[in-house]
């Protein structure tokens, strides 16, 4: 189990414990965090569960796959520090990660 902390637009904060091997999306889902629609269920197609990775953690996870760059073109404001949630698999290094939710989704 890691935790991850989700921060909601308006600054709310959600930290919650995440099984390894899930994804950022998908605890997200579990534990219905407001702001991750997830609407293609994890699969790479839309862009649903963008999140803000904390600057602090960003080289910290994986590289982006083929295709997840596509996908956020098509996210609401990206920026550099922009991840599709469902790209980001929970490990012990990833114990205490941070996102911030965009004020939307796409």
């Amino acid at each position: 189990m890691s935790k991850v902390t989700y921060i909601e637009q308006d600054g709310k904060s959600h930290t919650i414990d995440i099984q390894n091997g899930l994804t950022v999306m998908e605890g997200a889902i579990q534990n219905n965090i407001p702001g991750i629609d997830a609407d293609c269920g994890g699969s790479m197609a839309c862009a649903t569960c963008h999140v803000y990775v904390k600057e602090e953690w960003f080289n910290k996870i994986p590289k982006k796959e083929d295709g997840e760059e596509d996908m956020l073109d098509m996210a609401f404001e990206p920026n550099k520090f922009s991840r599709l949630s469902c790209q980001i698999t929970v490990t012990d290094d990833l114990d205490g990660l941070i996102v911030q939710l965009p004020s939307k989704q796409a």
